[in-house]
């Protein structure tokens, strides 16, 4: 297995515990199969990295998880006959990169449905993204491009880091240009803000909606998030494919539809500090954009860390508490 980091371990650990929770609690309610593909095998790898103490204690977590999303979703255990084969899946990590944060799959190519899980271990970012000369967050993130005074604004900032890069062969790091948050930080922050604005502006409606969608899913999914001795599980039901019933047999609990914002109030930084903006949506809606240097070596690119501070009053939140 190639080198990854022990967050995308402990990751990928808790979506194989999942998806075979899944198995074993479905497969004696109804047809089920899985997809043992790329994503499935390494995902398998890492659980199995574990000792067998560690494999319980995700075991555990993951079935309190399912438990409770089998009750709110009947179409899990529920098929028309027994060709409607109920079919687990881990997917790739690229599809992230689309705007699809979904782990674990299970789908009903019968009944024409699926619902997807996002599994996190101990951490609620929502997106890890990227800027730098050659990368348009405009048009990556909300199909709409960004203007040339963006680029220009930005240019001289990342060249001049990837000229310090090539000068030192990749050696140089980032505290050798003394402050940097003020030399290097703000002017990239205050561009990207500026532009958020603009493009907001000139697309009254519709940046807004497609901000959230790409930060939290163009799909409807629940994040289950695994801490200890406890499991999240939230509903981020923005298109009300979520909690369907199956036929007669209705959801043990009621997901309210959440609201999508469709205009930016604001985007400040925030309170003392020179790598953060909080952009406030309406909605109820506001999220943290912490930009910061994901080596310790000057590179000419920034790391976003993305969380979502709030959220709708409507967003579906229960924590189930394991008692070991």
């Amino acid at each position: 297995m190639a080198k990854i980091s022990t967050q995308t371990i402990n990751g990928k650990a808790f979506e194989y515990a999942l998806l075979n929770e899944f198995l074993e609690r479905l497969s004696q309610l109804t047809q089920v199969s899985v997809l043992k593909n790329e994503p499935y095998k390494t995902a398998e790898k890492c659980f199995l990295s574990f000792e067998e103490k560690e494999q319980g204690n995700y075991k555990l977590v993951a079935s309190f998880a399912v438990n409770f999303l089998i009750d709110i979703e009947p179409r899990l255990s529920n098929g028309i006959n027994n060709e409607d084969v109920l079919q687990l899946e881990i997917v790739s990590d690229k599809m992230g990169q689309s705007g699809d944060v979904r782990d674990v799959l299970a789908i009903r190519s019968i009944q024409k449905w699926e619902i997807g899980i996002s599994a996190k271990n101990n951490h609620r970012a929502v997106k890890h993204s990227r800027l730098s000369n050659d990368i348009d967050f405009g048009l990556k993130w909300l199909d709409i491009p960004c203007s040339e005074n963006y680029f220009s604004e930005i240019k001289p900032i990342f060249e001049k880091l990837a000229k310090l890069r090539t000068e030192s062969k990749a050696t140089q790091k980032w505290d050798t240009l003394g402050d940097y948050h003020s030399s290097v930080y703000i002017p990239v922050l205050d561009a990207f803000r500026k532009e958020l604005l603009r493009l907001d502006n000139d697309n009254i409606g519709i940046v807004a909606k497609r901000l959230i969608e790409y930060l939290i899913g163009r799909q409807d999914f629940y994040k289950v998030i695994k801490g200890k001795n406890k499991v999240e599980i939230q509903a981020y039901n923005l298109h009300g494919t979520l909690n369907l019933p199956f036929e007669n047999i209705k959801p043990k609990a009621k997901i309210q539809k959440l609201k999508l914002p469709n205009r930016l109030i604001e985007v400040v930084y925030q309170e003392n500090s020179k790598t953060t903006l909080l952009v406030t949506l309406n909605e109820g809606w506001q999220i943290s954009f912490r930009i910061h240097s994901a080596s310790s070596r000057i590179e000419p690119s920034l790391k976003f860390d993305i969380n979502l501070v709030s959220s709708p009053h409507s967003l579906f939140s229960n924590q189930l508490f394991i008692s070991k």
